[in-house]
């Protein structure tokens, strides 16, 4: 029922109990009038039941006026107690709605009882309502992607991408990373594809190798030079050819012990410490990370953005097919369901009794800030229509009542 209905209703009960005052005013008159020209006694029972009746609506419309307002405007103690004891009445409707309705055993059993998760999983379970929750989901994310402003998402990447990277002890990293390769024989498998391209660049290069022995020992050069380059470039293929066949070679050893050594050294001396996070310094400067960061931000931007609007895009699949995952669990994981139900019905609790003190202080200063006049009016316009009801049967039991003393008084007195 609207505001204004409520006004028209209560209009409406004080006009009938109003009415009915006037009503046994007027009868009231009429017998006064015949007594003095009729000596009928049922004049006497009905000036008797009018009688009292205008004495019971008027005593009922003082009581309820009281309530409200000054009766007649007149100033009478004990009278307009709503606003009189509005600060009062705020406290004690506080306590009394914290005292007999937010306590652990009134609490407790309707929470016990509510199942949130089955309220869901029904809702869930239509495919219309699957479909709503994915644009929503959707619809959420581009907001929130739209309304990020790309310098500070550009500028957050960049501050934590180079928090991480200074976060990072790179000289144990270093030495970590070369530990493996060796563990791993790694370090043979790299020089497995070094040695064909290395033999193969030598036997290319016997020209050059002539014309460098030409160029140190021109009188050697002139009596053997090919024939020295060439013994040159056979005895290194051989030697390349004897590291790639064997490989248990001595050169492989020494190779993977000095590996060992660098990255022991790498672990605890300064020195590689110092040229390690300088060769960092030097090619992660705060510029590139910014231009990285701004590139993936772009790219992840654009892509998120397309796979928005394309409905066979991954993330609207991968979207759909965890809704639907979810409607099946909460319609038929068992332990889910409890578990989520349990997690609900423990945070309600607490959360109210946690917050049963502060529903008391908001009740007490709703009531308190409001104009007395302002309370006494809304509570006037919710129970005021049922308290014309006291006028309207006050009317009628006093006049009842009048008529049985008047009755009495004729038959024991007279």
């Amino acid at each position: 029922m609207t505001e204004e209905q409520k006004k028209q209703s209560l209009r409406k009960h004080k006009t009938i109990a109003t009415g009915l005052f006037v009503l046994m005013a007027i009868v009231y008159a009429v017998m006064v009038y015949l007594g003095t020209k009729s000596e009928d006694k049922w004049i006497g029972y009905v000036e008797a039941f009018s009688e009292a009746a205008m004495v019971g609506a008027l005593a009922d419309w003082f009581a309820v006026t009281a309530l409200f307002s000054y009766p007649l405007g007149l100033k009478i103690p004990h009278t307009n107690l709503i606003e009189q004891s509005k600060n009062s009445i705020g406290d004690n409707l506080g306590s009394f709605v914290t005292n007999n309705f937010l306590t652990p055993s009134n609490i407790r059993p309707y929470i016990e009882k509510l199942d949130v998760v089955k309220f869901v999983a029904e809702w869930l379970h239509k495919k219309s309502n699957q479909e709503v929750l994915q644009e929503e989901i959707i619809g959420f994310v581009k907001k929130i992607i739209k309304d990020l402003d790309d310098k500070e998402v550009v500028d957050f990447l960049s501050d934590k991408g180079d928090e991480i990277i200074k976060q990072f002890d790179l000289k144990d990293l270093a030495s970590t990373a070369v530990t493996y390769l060796v563990e791993k024989d790694k370090h043979s498998e790299i020089l497995d594809v070094i040695l064909p391209k290395a033999k193969a660049y030598i036997e290319e290069s016997d020209v050059l190798i002539e014309d460098k022995i030409n160029e140190k020992h021109p009188v050697i050069s002139f009596f053997a030079g090919k024939k020295i380059s060439k013994g040159v470039v056979s005895g290194v293929i051989s030697f390349i050819e004897e590291i790639e066949e064997d490989k248990e070679h001595p050169i492989r050893k020494n190779i993977q012990d000095s590996l060992l050594k660098i990255a022991e050294k790498a672990k605890t001396d300064p020195y590689w410490e110092e040229r390690i996070n300088s060769m960092r310094d030097e090619f992660v400067t705060t510029d590139r990370i910014e231009e990285y960061a701004s590139d993936l931000w772009q790219s992840l931007k654009m892509n998120l953005t397309e796979s928005f609007d394309q409905d066979d895009s991954t993330l609207q699949k991968y979207i759909k097919k965890n809704i639907e995952k979810l409607s099946q669990n909460l319609n038929e994981n068992e332990d889910m369901i409890l578990k989520i139900n349990g997690w609900i019905r423990h945070f309600l609790y607490r959360m109210i009794l946690r917050n049963v003190t502060e529903v008391e202080t908001l009740i007490s200063k709703t009531v308190g800030d409001w104009e007395g006049k302002e309370l006494s009016d809304k509570l006037e316009l919710e129970v005021g229509k049922d308290l014309q009801f006291i006028r309207i049967n006050g009317t009628i039991v006093g006049g009842i009542v009048g008529l049985i003393i008047y009755t009495v008084t004729q038959l024991f007195f007279h």
